[in-house]
């Protein structure tokens, strides 16, 4: 009966810190880029590069350390 408790106890979910600044930095990227566009598809672009911004980052930091 003790096993069982236990077991029912345990937590075997993520907490989704990581995707909620994820979610917050593609609002906050998407509401910049579309609100710099000029035309519909620089909002298009300006979504794609909401979508992808944290790639961005990633490479430009390597690239500035020459890794």
């Amino acid at each position: 009966m003790d096993a069982e408790k236990t077991w029912k106890n345990k937590s075997y979910g993520s907490r989704g810190g990581a995707g909620a600044v994820y979610g917050l930095g593609l609002i906050g990227a998407a509401i910049y880029f579309i609100s710099t566009s000029h035309d519909f598809w620089g909002g298009v672009l300006g979504m794609l590069k909401a979508i992808i911004w944290p790639v961005i980052l990633v490479y430009g930091a390597l690239k500035g350390l020459n890794l």
